[in-house]
């Protein structure tokens, strides 16, 4: 039997593809649909005003978050109420990829429909730049484009599909990355159709 696919990498960013095999992905959804229902997905604007194409929630002692005021972390949900814990099995997932005892204290989930995407940006509104970003894809694949450490730089893009994992570390760890488009229709996981990305990160 075969085991997962080598690990890839794209200007720096460890590609773990097929890192979280079919069995455990649906399990996986289930424990975000718990956090969303604890903490409900919201479509957030960004300081300019313009509102933002995936809706997000967080679970963990920190969410990120964005509105008016900026981008930044907050303890509790828009709704005043506190953001519920990251579940056990991101917990595993984290240590699996990282090697870390430190867990993360944030989980970003967001969620594409079939015509979101996110432009190019950076993670730096964590307090400490030498912990890695993990990020997992579920649902459908996605066309996600990686760059240096300033916009201007040359990019490269690889397709991320269900259960592929990212880490942006050490010289990477502040690459500009995005997600151009979707692929509808190609994984079968969420019935709704579309893709559920889910970032691990040290934020305090």
């Amino acid at each position: 039997m075969s085991g997962p696919a080598p690990e890839i990498a794209l200007l720096g960013v460890r590609i773990l593809p097929e890192c979280v095999p079919p069995s455990e992905q649906a399990a996986l959804v289930a424990d975000l649909r718990a956090v969303a229902r604890a903490a409900p997905f919201v479509q957030p604007v960004t300081p300019g005003g313009r509102r933002m194409r995936v809706r997000m929630t967080s679970a963990g002692r920190f969410g990120w978050v964005t509105d008016t005021r900026g981008y930044r972390y907050e303890p509790q949900h828009p709704a005043g109420t506190p953001w519920p814990p990251i579940p056990p099995r991101l917990l595993r997932l984290w240590a699996e990829v990282t090697g870390l005892a430190r867990e993360p204290d944030c989980c970003l989930v967001n969620y594409y429909d079939a015509s979101a995407r996110m432009g190019l940006h950076q993670d730096r509104d964590e307090a400490d730049f030498g912990w890695p970003v993990v990020s997992l894809s579920l649902g459908d694949d996605a066309l996600f484009r990686v760059g240096g450490t300033r916009r201007s730089d040359p990019t490269r893009s690889v397709w991320l599909r269900s259960g592929d994992v990212a880490v942006l570390a050490g010289a990477a760890r502040l690459a500009f990355h995005g997600i151009d488009r979707l692929r509808p229709g190609s994984s079968s996981l969420l019935p709704q159709g579309g893709r559920i990305n889910v970032t691990l990160r040290v934020a305090g």
